[in-house]
């Protein structure tokens, strides 16, 4: 459904942050972006997305150019749902989701009585029927990033990309949020999630990229490429990953060092396996 071909970005002369990232994006799809920080993965979220344009490459959503669509087309197609989101007013979450249907207004339009059963519907689809009234200052880090889901989905568009959409949430509303959106994926729309958790990746996604200073490090099913060498590579640390008896990897552990630089102690005792489990629920 979405294809980049060989982007390249930077902001300043000479210091690129991506460099050559192509990629491929099915329909109903989760894919997340791994990588730490500063290796590109929002500003290729908000390339892919149509914010802003590369300067080299494409991209390419059924196969129209998402830079040449007009952006009332594209909001149509494609949203982007950021890492951080405070309103100016004390929307409530109706009216916050509702501003999701302004590509579809006449200039100076207002909503219609279709846009609001879509933005009811949204409100639905993400389990915020009965906070729909409430202002969404009032929410937390969870509800609030399930409205903003739920504004993304009243554009009714085809792609959802979201920026850290956990980062600042406790591990019932990251559970809600995740659950949340591979929900939604199985009906109708596709993901693409920046994170620093590879094992979230493990539990919810389809697909992994790992980036690491604006390349792509690896890209594929999570079990294939959530690998200690990959995950070394990215992140120019040491991990385990701890696999289960059937040999399917389920978490991502650091290793810890000896004090001297040197990796040392790791998680090998299946029962210390357990408070894993429990930090990560489907584990």
């Amino acid at each position: 459904m979405l294809e980049a071909k060989v982007l390249h970005y930077a902001y300043v002369v000479d210091q690129p942050v991506l460099q050559g990232v192509s990629l491929g994006v099915p329909s109903n799809t989760v894919v997340y972006l791994l990588g730490h920080n500063g290796c590109g993965k929002t500003t290729l979220l908000e390339i892919l997305g149509g914010v802003r344009a590369p300067q080299r490459g494409e991209v390419y959503l059924d196969g129209a150019n998402v830079h040449t669509l007009p952006a009332h087309l594209r909001a149509r197609r494609v949203g982007l749902v950021p890492q951080l989101h405070t309103p100016v007013f004390s929307y409530t979450v109706r009216e916050l989701v509702l501003m999701g249907r302004t590509p579809y207004l006449k200039l100076l339009g207002t909503p219609g009585r279709a846009d609001y059963e879509i933005a009811d519907e949204a409100i639905e689809q993400v389990g915020l029927g009965h906070l729909r009234h409430r202002a969404y200052t009032e929410l937390s880090g969870g509800e609030r990033q399930l409205a903003m889901i739920a504004r993304g989905l009243a554009q009714q568009t085809d792609l959802l990309l979201l920026d850290e959409p956990t980062a600042h949430l406790d591990p019932r509303n990251q559970r809600l949020v995740l659950e949340t959106v591979v929900a939604l994926a199985e009906r109708s729309v596709s993901f693409v999630i920046s994170s620093h958790n590879p094992n979230s990746a493990l539990l919810y996604a389809h697909q992994v990229i790992v980036m690491k200073a604006g390349c792509k490090v690896a890209d594929g099913p999570p079990s294939e490429v959530l690998t200690e060498n990959t995950l070394l590579e990215a992140y120019d640390m040491p991990v385990e990953v701890i696999y289960s008896a059937s040999g399917q990897a389920r978490a991502v552990v650091p290793r810890r060092s000896n004090g001297n630089g040197a990796s040392g102690t790791s998680i090998s005792d299946p029962s210390e396996f357990a408070s894993i489990s429990e930090a990560y629920p489907g584990a």
